[in-house]
């Protein structure tokens, strides 16, 4: 089974929403998300907001956070994630912040680099990840870690919560 259809299922089951935003993965992650059957049940919304003003207008991310960390920063996928659910109204949410390259890099923050935010249930927490390869390989790589990280986050809730995990 997919990790999209783990995730559909496992929200399906208990009645959870969730939503996307997303950034260098250019739509992606809601892309692959809704590959799984039955996902309409429970996936409200996604959100591509390549660019600083589509985050701020759409997300609600803080300017003073883009300005003092940069889009790329675990604060701004910390935003995301945590705008991304309340403008959805979903109860988890996934977002996606990085350089896909080819270029774009600086030495701090290097070709490869993706925050991924997610927010669920009024707990919101953030990886960061470094990969290699092409565009494309690094925008597929960050797809795959956030529905992991979605679907890790899902299944700790529902076992801490009384729930059962599949």
């Amino acid at each position: 089974m997919q990790i999209e259809e783990k995730i559909a299922e496992l929200c399906i089951r208990h009645g959870v929403t969730v939503s996307t935003a997303e950034s260098c993965t250019g739509g992606l992650v809601a892309g692959t998300l809704i590959n799984a059957p039955g996902i309409s049940a429970v996936y409200k919304e996604g959100y591509i907001t390549y660019s600083n003003e589509a985050k701020e207008k759409l997300l609600h991310v803080p300017v003073d956070i883009l300005e003092n960390y940069g889009a790329v920063s675990p604060q701004t996928a910390f935003a995301m994630a945590e705008g991304c659910s309340r403008a959805a109204n979903s109860d988890f949410a996934v977002a996606t912040t990085g350089i896909a390259g080819p270029g774009g890099g600086t030495p701090d923050k290097p070709v490869g680099l993706v925050y991924i935010g997610c927010c669920g249930k009024g707990d919101t927490r953030t990886l960061k990840r470094q990969y290699s390869g092409s565009r494309m390989e690094v925008r597929k790589q960050a797809v795959q870690d956030a529905l992991e990280f979605l679907y890790e986050r899902l299944q700790e809730y529902f076992t801490t919560n009384g729930g059962t995990s599949i």
